[in-house]
């Protein structure tokens, strides 16, 4: 097999392969890295090839280090290969050091989609000497888990799954007079982000800014990947998704909703107007996204999430999570070991100093 760096003659090539491989996902799409290249990284796409076929891609994200001419590789819910193939990753591997030393990375960490039981995948993997890492709660930069419904059905089959609260909520929220437009314009984009800004305060979430989700739209919109749909009631935006598709797939990826009206109910209709659209486009599958593990040692605040979710009576899928592939040790261990550490010790001397300085000054002293 040869591996080398794409370019941009390769990008049509590049995304059907990731978008028709059964586990493609759109972060390993060139749109992806496009986006991504407006925030500080930079994009390095790379194919193997065997006699003149793509047997596998990776679009990783190069993250320059404050150390000169060294830096990080990242390929989010990548590679895309037939991981259970022993030969194709050892290969991989192969090619991937070497066009990593190249970009002088420190390391080179996958997040592929394979699910945790399958255990020749792991194998293949952990035998190219690629490192496990542990995460716990959410995951770790991508959600370690998630719910994935199968659209391989009919809309009355897949509605008489939904859970019966599910399914008369969705039915009052019509009665009530909700109405969903779903396909919003870029100009509907601020009253989507009104709303995230409600959510997060709300759940204690962090928030990007408003350019971030404008560059998404002017990358991502134009190839079809991304659509925004907004709930309104009376005229008034009560919930927002922003959803992803890419080959055979949708995403359900940013959600949002307003503190007012809830109970018109107008988030389990707009998540049914958006599986509608997924069916009926083509997708196989929708995916809600990230949830907690059932091992018991999940994130507390997701849990109204978890069950928001588990209404719509999804699949559970857990991946086996983030591997890295080490070329440097010993800056390895100061980028995950001593970096950490010294951050830590950096932001509780600056809380110990705000403290002091707002604390009230002692009469006579």
């Amino acid at each position: 097999m040869r591996i080398r760096e794409a370019t941009e003659a390769d990008r049509a090539p590049f995304n059907q392969f990731a978008a028709d491989f059964e586990t493609g996902d759109l972060l390993q799409s060139y749109e992806w890295g496009d986006l991504k290249a407006r925030s500080g990284w930079t994009p390095v796409r790379v194919i193997g090839e065997t006699d003149g076929n793509i047997v596998c891609v990776a679009s990783l994200l190069k993250r320059k280090l404050p150390i000169p001419g060294k830096s990080i590789l990242y390929a989010s819910r990548g590679p895309v290969m037939d991981m259970t193939n022993a030969d194709l990753v050892r290969e991989f591997t192969t090619g991937i050091r070497h066009i990593a030393r190249k970009h002088g990375a420190i390391l080179v960490k996958i997040d592929p989609p394979v699910p945790i039981e399958d255990a020749v995948s792991k194998q293949n993997i952990e035998a190219c000497g690629w490192k496990l890492l542990s995460s716990g709660g959410f995951g770790g930069t991508q959600p370690k888990c998630v719910m994935q419904l199968d659209l391989g059905t009919s809309e009355e089959e897949l509605m008489r799954s939904f859970k019966e609260k599910w399914r008369y909520n969705i039915r009052l929220a019509d009665r009530k007079g909700v109405v969903v437009t779903e396909e919003c314009t870029r100009e509907e984009l601020p009253e989507f982000y009104k709303l995230l800004q409600e959510t997060c305060e709300r759940d204690g979430f962090l928030v990007r800014s408003q350019k971030y989700f404008e560059d998404m739209w002017d990358v991502l919109v134009p190839a079809g990947y991304m659509n925004l749909a907004i709930a309104r009631f009376e005229g008034k935006p009560l919930s927002a998704v922003l959803i992803y598709t890419f080959g055979k797939r949708t995403w359900y990826t940013y959600g949002a909703s307003s503190n007012e009206n809830r109970n018109v109910m107008p988030n389990h209709l707009i998540q049914w107007k958006m599986i509608r659209r997924a069916l009926c486009n083509g997708s196989q599958w929708y995916d809600f996204r990230g949830v907690s593990p059932k091992t018991g040692d999940g994130d507390a605040h997701l849990e109204g999430l978890n069950r928001f979710k588990e209404g719509f009576s999804p699949r559970f899928v857990e991946y086996i999570g983030e591997y890295d592939l080490v070329l440097s040790p010993s800056l390895y261990w100061a980028w995950n070991i001593l970096r950490p550490r010294i951050q830590k010790l950096m932001k509780a001397r600056s809380r110990k100093e705000a403290a002091r300085k707002s604390a009230p000054q002692a009469a006579g002293l």
